[in-house]
């Protein structure tokens, strides 16, 4: 289901999404709702990673806020240069989980 949404850009923002559509040949709404979903993404995940960088969350927990693996926010902490705690506790913890799978 689909719902609209009214939003005024500036003029430069629409010229460059046209242009963008016609270059990839899908209407500008379809052109926008991707663009909206890229964004909303990567909001999420500086979301998160603030949220581990503050010590607010676990890595487990910043990956779920983000909607992405905990590799990727593995991966995502590293590019950001925030270092990855990970203890005694987060070991035994992973152990466990494994063995009762």
């Amino acid at each position: 289901m689909m719902e609209t949404v009214t939003a005024r850009l500036p003029e430069d923002m629409v010229k460059k999404l046209e242009l963008i559509a016609k270059e990839e040949q899908i209407d500008r709404s379809e052109l926008i709702r991707r663009a909206l979903d890229i964004g909303i993404q990567q909001f999420l995940l500086e979301r998160a990673l603030k949220a581990y960088r503050e010590k607010r969350v676990s890595l487990w927990k910043a990956a779920s806020m983000a909607g992405v693996p905990l590799r990727v926010m593995m991966r995502e902490a590293d590019k950001s240069s925030i270092p990855i705690a990970y203890d005694v506790e987060d070991l035994e913890r992973d152990l466990a989980f494994v063995k009762d799978r």
